[in-house]
């Protein structure tokens, strides 16, 4: 079987249970920028020096997969989603989120030049995932408003992703600004 199908030829895609809708339908919108958010992640977990950064940045990507999944199944077929054995986005898995947000923000992290992402290759993957993140949440969203999305645990759950990845931005500076000048962070 080849990867070119040629299915989507004429502009549409599937979804779940073999409902085909336009490749520009909302959710088609949502989990694709989701998916570019796992790429994004995946470039910065590809770039990143730092064991804590990439593990976690690793498992966030095993969690993107699963809310994908829900993302790309229409609302009518969710309780079929889960009776076939599929997961859906659960507050634990935010509050593994907000679990990493508190063990950073329990350090002592620089916020200069925040505004201003490049300060490494690192930093800047991560700020670039960080942004991607707040677009997939503005689509998500939107699928919410039309009344298309079941659950609005997706919506924290990237909100929070978002967070996550400034403060790992942010974390990986002070990383690099503490290796070039130990005494400035004492």
């Amino acid at each position: 079987m080849s990867i070119a199908t040629k299915t989507g030829d004429r502009g549409i895609t599937g979804l779940m249970y073999n409902r085909r809708v336009s490749k520009c339908h909302p959710r088609v919108e949502a989990y694709g920028c989701v998916d570019e958010l796992n790429t994004a992640i995946g470039l910065a977990r590809a770039t990143t020096t730092h064991d804590f950064v990439h593990a976690n940045l690793l498992s966030i990507q095993s969690d993107l997969v699963l809310l994908m999944g829900e993302l790309a199944t229409a609302v009518e077929d969710i309780a079929r989603y889960v009776k076939d054995g599929y997961k859906l986005v659960v507050p634990e898995m935010t509050a593994k989120l907000d679990k990493l947000i508190q063990e950073i923000e329990l350090q002592k992290i620089t916020y200069k030049g925040w505004a201003t992402p490049g300060a490494s290759l690192q930093s800047a993957a991560l700020d670039v995932a960080r942004t991607v993140c707040r677009r997939a949440e503005r689509r998500v969203c939107a699928l919410q408003e039309s009344d298309q999305l079941q659950n609005l645990e997706i919506i924290i759950y990237l909100n929070r992703l978002a967070d996550l990845l400034w403060l790992f931005a942010r974390w990986v500076e002070t990383k690099a600004e503490s290796v070039a000048n130990p005494s400035q962070l004492a």
